[in-house]
Order: structure tokens, then sequence, then C-alpha cells
């Protein structure tokens, strides 16, 4: 990579981040406030481990305080440090904005390879980490609530979540002090494959209109469109099984940490899945073609390509052979500034990662209210909601028998119509309203302005304006 060109994560998300505010009415002190990160907090602490004691490093940046309690991740990574942690920090404040839940952005990480310590060990690290963190109020339901990121799931969350509670015994509303936990510890009917879903619903929305999907030099559905997916981690592997078996796309190509495989055929995302979990790599997969070097395939020929891991993936030296018309970044910051600039300058439409991966903290917000609430969603209305509708079909029913069984409903159709909506449905209907609203928010400045020329721009401003709003309605 040329480091003389390419800008930092942090300075891409700056470069974004100034692109968008100029064209924003706003004060030369507002810009900056919003702009800059108002906290970040780093701790070092030790755990005695394999018989002596090994020292941590793990930080909690605070982005933006317009809304509490602020909302982020916490991410396990040999990579981590105080830039990386800012920079998604930033993210988190204007992903929250975009998709109208009321949090703050903020983000966690740890500096470790969690791969080098056992189950017992990453219990008694995390436990740790997580005890620093909320001694101070860093990890609080009203103050500052975490999620999984890279490198933790349910499991950390739980581990977390224990922790507050031991060390908060009368919180009433412990179990909101972190989300992304596992149902029997106040989890969340599809939490886990929230974000996969929520790249499913982007484009979904996105080639609802044929207009985008034009501007693109697509046409069509998503049936049968060529996907490439960079990492098959928790988010490529939902998104890739979702596109698929519902959408009717094809995987053609997977690109993970030992390599990548190709198939114009299709790959099947549970397949390639199980294979990486028994040999470690997708090397070897049955009826693919294996590459060594995985990153050429993000320059492979394909209609969408779904970076899905690490940010920086796209840059400077590779963005120019990037054949992909539609890129979506599933993860965070996956293509620099000075990628984005090559790209944007070929015709490429990119999905912007503040609206593409948001379907995480839009349903870590529906836990957060559920925990809140001690109440299951549907609970109250699903059987009260069959009942009506079975009031309907039997009207229905009754009106065909008089006219001679002129109508009659299948059986599928009255299973359907006669059960009421459940957690996971319930969650759903809430992410696709989100991912809708949002996307058409982006959509109406992206056709309707003139100097705004890709979605990227159209997020931040949507975001931005209102955060914005929010300072000044505090008095800044």
């Amino acid at each position: 990579m040329s480091t003389a060109k390419e800008p930092s994560f942090r300075e891409s998300v700056d470069i974004m981040y100034n692109r968008a505010v100029d064209l924003i009415d706003l004060s030369v002190g507002l810009k900056e406030q919003i702009k800059l990160c108002n906290a970040t907090y780093t701790v070092r602490f030790g755990v005695r481990l394999r018989g002596d004691i090994q020292t941590f490093t793990g930080y909690r940046a605070v982005h933006s305080e317009h809304m509490e309690p602020v909302k982020g991740g916490i991410r396990y990574a040999s990579s981590v440090d105080q830039d990386e942690v800012e920079a998604l920090a930033a993210l988190m404040t204007y992903k929250c904005a975009l998709v109208d839940t009321p949090f703050g952005g903020a983000k966690g990480g740890l500096c470790i390879n969690p791969r080098d310590y056992d189950e017992h060990e990453l219990e008694l690290i995390t436990r740790r980490f997580a005890y620093e963190l909320i001694k101070r109020d860093l990890i609080n339901p009203s103050q500052n609530v975490p999620a999984p990121d890279m490198g933790t799931g349910e499991r950390e969350m739980a581990w977390i979540a224990d922790q507050y509670a031991r060390m908060n015994t009368t919180d009433i509303n412990a179990k909101a002090c972190v989300t992304g936990k596992p149902i029997n510890s106040g989890g969340i009917a599809g939490r886990v494959e929230a974000t996969g879903r929520g790249v499913q619903y982007a484009l979904r929305e996105f080639f609802r209109e044929p207009k985008d999907v034009a501007k693109a030099g697509l046409s069509g559905s998503l049936d049968g469109k060529r996907i490439i997916v960079q990492g098959l981690g928790n988010v490529g592997y939902h998104a890739a099984k979702f596109l698929s078996a519902e959408d009717g796309s094809l995987i053609t190509g997977i690109i993970e940490r030992d390599g990548a495989i190709h198939s114009e055929r299709g790959l099947d995302a549970d397949a390639v899945r199980d294979w990486i979990m028994e040999n470690n790599g997708v090397m070897g997969f049955p009826g693919a073609k294996f590459s060594q070097n995985g990153a050429t395939l993000l320059e492979a020929d394909c209609d969408i390509l779904i970076p899905a891991a690490l940010e920086g993936v796209i840059n400077i030296d590779n963005a120019a052979n990037v054949k992909a018309p539609l890129i979506i970044e599933a993860a965070n910051g996956p293509v620099t500034a000075a990628a984005d600039a090559i790209l944007r300058k070929k015709g490429c439409v990119i999905i912007p990662d503040m609206y593409a991966n948001a379907g995480g903290v839009t349903v870590s917000y529906f836990e957060w209210v559920k925990n809140l609430s001690h109440i299951r969603f549907g609970r109250m209305q699903r059987r009260e909601q069959e009942s009506r509708n079975q009031l309907v079909i039997s009207e229905f029913e009754s009106l065909s028998q008089a006219m001679g069984n002129k109508w009659d409903l299948s059986q599928d159709f009255r299973n359907k119509y006669l059960q009421g909506a459940g957690e996971l449905e319930l969650v759903r209907s809430g992410l696709d309203d989100t991912m809708r609203g949002a996307f058409q928010s982006m959509r109406t400045l992206w056709h309707e302005r003139e100097n705004v020329s890709d979605l990227r721009m159209a997020a931040y401003i949507v975001a931005i304006e209102k955060v914005a709003a929010s300072y000044k309605a505090k008095g800044l």
C-alpha cells in the first residue's frame, strides 16, 4: 500500500465528513464539535494467565453525546488502536443519526487476538476489561451501551452483562447495559443475523428503484445477480445466505483469510461456512477454483461486491481494477477515501457503510428497549391479533358457503394469515422499515440536489444535519 498517498482509516472518515459538511450551512464551531471525538479512555490491566501476569490495552471512545446513551460495539483484534476506535465511534454517531436510533456514537476495542486464548482465558480477560469500564460508567444502560463487533459475539456480551449485574446489584435495568446478548440472557430474536439481514434489506431497497439500478449500470432485480463476498464472518455469511436463498442471487466468490474461492455456478454459503469451520479456511473447497491471493478476487467480474470484513481492503492500489458496478459496504470503512474518489470517477455506485451495516445497531436498539420494558415483543398482542384474523377468516368462509362455496382459501394462506407476529417477525419488520426509511432520505438528496453526487455524501449530509439539530436544541 502506498502510505504516502493513502489516508488512514481515521483520515478517510474525516475526509468524507469534510466533503459533505462543506455543503451544509453550519457554524465553523458546530462543524468542529460534530467532527471531533469527545473523549477516549485508555485502560491497561493485568490478568493472571498460564502462571504469569499478562497486560492488555483496551479503549472506549465516545464520539458524540448529542443523544445518550452512546452506542457502539467492542472489537477484539490485534490491530486495535486509538485512531481506529475513534474513527469507528464517529461512524457510529453518523450511523445512529441516519437510521433514527436515539443514541450517540461510541466504540470500544481490546488489542488482542482472541484465537490465542481458550474460552476460560477469554472470560477472565473480558470480565476484567468490563470491570475497568463499568466502574467508570463507560458501560451503563443510560450512558454507554456496547455491543458485539469483530472478534466478539453473544458469549462476550453475556459475560459483560453478568459482570455489570454483579457490580450493580440493585439496577433493575442491568440487562440493558449491553446488547447482542444470547436470548436466554436478555437478548432479542434476530440480533445475530441483524447486520447481514440489513445488508439484504438495503440491496432490496436499492433495487426497488429502476433509476438507482440504472445508475450502477445494472437492470432488473437481485435475482441472478453475481455477488462476491469478502469475509464470511457473521455479517458476510448471513448476507450471502439470505441473498442467495431468498432473492435468487448467485454467490460467485468468497474471500477469506487463507485465500479465495470462485465458481460462476454459485457457492452455497452454509457449505462454505461448514468447510471453513472444519478446515480453518476455504482452500480445498470442492467444486470451486481456489486462489491463494484472495485480494485478487476483489477485482473479479461481478455485479455486486460485498466487502464484509476489515477496513481499507479497497484502496488506492486496487480501486482502479475493481470491476463491480455496485459495492455495498457491509464492513466499516472497507473503501478508503482515495479509493472512493477513484471508484466514483469510474461510475461505480457505493452503498455506504454507515447505512449498509446499520442493521446491527437498529436491532440493538430494539433489544435495549426490550430490556428496559422488561417484556418480550409480541407477548401482549400476538394471540389477540390471531383472534381478530380468525374472525375475518370465519366471516369470509360463512359468506363463501352462503354463495355455494364460490371462494376457497388454501390451507397455506389460512396458516400464514392466522399466525400472529412474534418477536422475530416484529424485529424483521422494524428493521425493514428502518432500512427503507433511511435509504429514502438518502435517495431524495442523491436525485434532487445537483451537488450531491453519490450516496455516501447523501448519507453524511442526512446524518450531520440530524446531529446538528440535536446540538442546537441543547443550546450549542
